[in-house]
C-alpha cells in the first residue's frame, strides 16, 4: 500500500493552497482564520466623506502660452522628452488685436481631509506650495475656492479654508497606540483619480529619513496625487497625513510615509492661530553616539547627542555647553538617539528655560538653557553659471581640493581670521565629505589663514596617512578625515 504523507504536499497555486488548509481545519478555526482578513467598507463609507481633493492653479501670461504659435503643453511635452524647442521671439501686440489677459491653468492635484466642521482642511505644504488658487471638491461633487492659510515647509503641514458649514469632520487617533503590523487604509486622488482606497500595514514608526519629522513607513499603495490624504486606522481614526514615498522610478514601490497625525496637530494648530509655526533652538551642532564612543568614554550605551560644535552667544553657549558633551536629556525626556533633540527643542515654546542633561568626562551635569526661536532658513546664492571652477594645485590634487582667498567681508561674517574657501571638491575630499563653499582653517593640525600656507601645509602631508581638517560650515566648526591618494 502505498501511504501518501499528506503534510509535506504543496500546492503550487495559492488559491487551491488556502482551500485545502481550510478544508482539513476544524470548522471553527477555519471561521476564526477567514474573519482575521480586514474589511474595509465600513471605514470607507465612515470617512471617505472626510476626504477631499485638491487642484491647484497658477497664472500664465499670455505671451508664454503663445510661444511659437504653439500649444504651451505641447511644447512642455517635447522639452521632457528632449526634444529641442526654439525660444520664442518677442512679439508686439498688433494695434488691431487686444492682448490677452493672464490664464489660470493646472499645476497640479493632490489630496486634504476637513478638519472642522466649519472648513479648516489639512493637507502636504508642497501640495499647495507656489499655487495661486487653490480649489477644493467634496465627495458629493461641490467644489470650493480655498485659502491658504499657512504652510510649514519643515513638517511638510499645510492648512487651507473653504467657506462652509456642517462639513463631515475626521477623528483624530492616537498614534502611541500605533503598532507595527496594524491594518491601515489611504484614501485620496492619485494621478487625479478621486475617491481611490487602498490598504496594507504599518511596516515601521519613527522612521528617521533626515527630515524634522519621525514618519510613519507603511505599505499602502500612494502615488502623485495622494499627497496630504489621511493614513486611516481600523478604527476609522486619522493617524497620519500621507506624505512621500521610496521610489526608484516615480511611482510606488512598496515603501511610503506618513506623517503621524500628533505632529500634523500641533503643527496646524499653529498655522491656524498665527499663519506661522514657531520652533526653538539652543544653537548646538550634533551627531551621533557610536557604540565605540559610548564605551570608550564610560557612558555605556549609545545614546544622547554628541556636541561637535556650539554658536558662539547661543542659549547652549550660554549655559555653559561644551564641544564634546553628549546631551541625554531636555526637559525630562531622554534622548536616545541624535535627531530626537532638534524635535524636542523645536517643541518648546521659544523663551522658556528648560533642565538639560550632559554627559561630560566620565560625570553628568546638570544646565539651565533658554530657548530661543529658529530663525528662518537662508536661501543660498547661485553662483554664476559662466564662472569657470579654478583647478585644483598640484599639491591640493592629491586631496582633490582647490581653494581661494577669503575676502575681508568673508572672515567678518565668519568671525574668523583666516583661513580659505573650497571651490572644489573631488576625489578623496569629496568621499570625507568636503564640499564646494565650506572654509578650511587647519589641515593636520596646521592653522591655515591664505593659499599660501594651505599649499605649504598640503606639501608636509604624509599622504600614507589619514588627514585631518578642521572647517568651517556657514557657522559650524566640524572635522573631515581625508585619506589621500598615494
Amino acid at each position: 500500500m502505498i501511504q501518501i504523507d499528506w503534510k509535506n504536499i504543496r500546492c503550487g497555486f495559492g488559491a487551491l493552497a488556502l482551500c485545502s488548509s481550510l478544508a482539513f481545519m476544524p470548522a471553527g478555526q477555519a471561521i476564526a482564520q477567514a474573519r482575521a482578513l480586514p474589511d474595509f467598507t465600513d471605514l470607507v463609507e465612515q470617512v471617505g466623506p472626510s476626504v477631499v481633493n485638491i487642484r491647484t492653479l497658477e497664472k500664465v501670461s499670455a505671451r508664454s502660452r503663445a510661444g511659437n504659435g504653439q500649444d504651451e503643453e505641447m511644447l512642455e511635452f517635447l522639452r521632457r522628452f528632449g526634444v529641442p524647442v526654439p525660444n520664442a521671439p518677442r512679439q508686439t501686440p498688433r494695434p488691431n488685436r487686444p492682448q490677452q489677459p493672464d490664464e489660470e491653468q493646472p499645476r497640479g492635484v493632490g489630496s486634504g481631509f476637513i478638519l472642522t466642521t466649519d472648513g479648516f482642511i489639512m493637507t502636504n505644504a508642497h501640495v499647495v506650495e507656489g499655487a495661486d488658487e487653490v480649489l477644493v471638491t467634496l465627495t458629493d461633487e461641490r467644489e470650493f475656492k480655498a485659502r491658504i492659510i499657512g504652510a510649514d515647509k519643515r513638517s511638510d503641514v499645510a492648512v487651507v479654508k473653504i467657506e462652509a458649514t456642517g462639513l463631515p469632520a475626521i477623528k483624530v487617533g492616537d498614534v502611541n497606540r500605533l503598532k507595527v503590523g496594524e491594518w491601515v487604509m489611504a484614501i485620496g486622488s492619485p494621478f487625479g483619480l478621486k475617491n481611490t482606497v487602498t490598504a496594507g500595514i504599518v511596516s515601521a514608526k519613527q522612521r528617521d529619513t533626515g527630515d524634522y519629522l519621525p514618519f510613519i513607513q507603511t505599505d499602502v499603495a500612494i502615488n502623485p496625487g495622494n499627497s496630504g490624504g489621511p493614513l486611516i486606522n481600523m478604527r476609522g481614526e486619522v493617524v497620519g497625513v500621507n506624505s512621500q514615498i521610496y521610489s526608484r522610478s516615480g511611482g510606488f514601490m512598496g515603501i511610503s510615509f506618513a506623517i503621524p497625525m500628533d505632529e500634523a496637530i500641533r503643527v496646524s494648530d499653529q498655522l491656524r492661530t498665527s499663519g506661522r509655526v514657531s520652533r526653538g533652538r539652543i544653537g548646538v551642532q550634533i551627531d551621533q553616539v557610536t557604540k565605540d564612543v559610548a564605551e570608550s568614554i564610560g557612558l555605556g550605551k549609545p545614546m544622547g547627542a554628541l556636541v561637535r560644535g556650539v554658536e558662539t552667544a547661543s542659549p547652549a553657549d550660554k549655559a555653559g555647553v561644551e564641544a564634546g558633551d553628549i546631551i541625554t536629556k531636555v526637559d525630562g525626556k531622554p534622548i536616545e538617539k541624535h535627531s530626537d533633540l532638534p524635535r524636542l527643542v523645536g517643541g518648546i515654546k521659544p523663551g522658556t528655560k528648560i533642565a538639560m542633561t550632559v554627559f561630560r568626562r566620565g560625570a553628568t551635569k546638570e544646565l539651565v538653557v533658554t530657548v530661543v526661536e529658529i530663525e528662518p532658513e537662508k536661501t543660498s546664492q547661485k553662483t554664476p553659471e559662466r564662472e569657470e571652477k579654478p583647478k585644483a594645485s598640484a599639491a591640493g590634487q592629491a586631496l582633490g581640493l582647490a581653494v581661494s582667498e577669503l575676502s575681508d567681508a568673508q572672515k567678518k561674517e565668519l568671525k574668523i581670521k583666516g583661513g580659505v574657501k573650497v571651490d572644489t571638491s573631488a576625489e578623496a575630499a569629496a568621499r570625507a565629505g568636503l564640499r564646494e563653499g565650506d572654509v578650511i582653517v587647519a589641515i593636520a593640525n596646521v592653522e591655515v589663514g591664505t593659499v599660501k600656507e594651505f599649499e605649504t601645509a598640503i606639501a608636509k602631508v604624509d599622504r600614507s596617512k589619514p588627514v585631518n581638517v578642521l572647517f568651517r560650515r556657514g557657522e559650524w566648526a566640524q572635522y573631515a578625515v581625508i585619506r589621500a591618494a598615494r
